[in-house]
């Protein structure tokens, strides 16, 4: 196995309010802007979001990585996560990050080890290690069956709150 693995993105500027961003490892580009509170278009991905997208991607793939070198048998995983942004002596920042697995076990016997492989996942991902903002994990166990498809799931303002709701 390498030693190093090599990533590459690019992203640049198309007009206005509004850039693209392209990695060299996927078809297809993502279209961003700045956070509406700071002159951006609504409804489009933000550095941000991209950030906190990274954070919980990370910590979704490295669990199914731990898990499978632990033999652990889970039914799902879905992570939240969430950031607050707030001015600071050097301008905005993220004063705080937030993580919150849902992992969905067959037994309630597995709750102990559950938990602790969702701790060894936070100590190993990637992402989580490359910042330095707080992190704040709030893992949540179910014990059950497969919860109804996410994709048709939306995120919506009542369950993860506005981005407004800091500023406030």
């Amino acid at each position: 196995m390498k030693t190093e693995h090599l990533y590459r993105v690019e992203a640049w500027w198309v007009s206005g309010k509004t850039g693209i961003a392209k990695a060299a490892s996927a078809p297809s580009a993502i279209h961003f802007t700045a956070p509406p509170d700071f002159g951006g278009v609504e409804e489009r991905w933000t550095p941000e979001d991209l950030l906190l997208a990274a954070l919980a991607g990370c910590f979704t793939t490295t669990f199914q990585a731990v898990a499978a070198n632990s033999k652990f048998e889970y039914i799902d995983l879905a992570v939240e996560a969430q950031g607050v942004v707030g001015r600071t002596n050097d301008g905005y920042g993220f004063s705080e990050m937030i993580l919150r697995p849902t992992l969905t076990i067959p037994k309630e016997e597995q709750r102990e080890r559950a938990v602790i492989l969702l701790d060894k996942t936070k100590a190993l991902c990637l992402v989580s290690r490359a910042i330095s903002t707080t992190q704040r994990i709030e893992t949540r166990i179910e014990i059950g069956q497969r919860p109804a498809i996410r994709s048709a799931r939306r995120l919506d303002a009542a369950k993860f709150g506005s981005r407004n709701a800091h500023n406030e």
